[in-house]
């Protein structure tokens, strides 16, 4: 999955395919590393683009109550 086009959701469906792989112990020794360092990606992304949603919520929100006088 390319991080150029990912998107939250893209992202979270990711996340939670590898921690299945992981609780079912499906993923082998040699790849484990490699699998959550990439969730380790995952999650910082996911993080940040929630961040990113909650500021921007916050200035529509701070933005119709200058506008309103509320």
């Amino acid at each position: 999955m390319q991080t150029t086009a990912l998107t939250y959701e893209a992202a979270y469906s990711e996340l939670k395919q590898i921690a299945a792989e992981i609780e079912s112990e499906s993923v082998s020794v040699d790849v484990l590393a490699e699998k959550v360092k990439r969730a380790s990606l995952l999650i910082a992304y996911c993080q940040k683009r929630l961040k990113a949603t909650e500021e921007e919520v916050n200035n529509i929100i701070g933005q119709m109550e200058n506008n309103t006088g509320i």
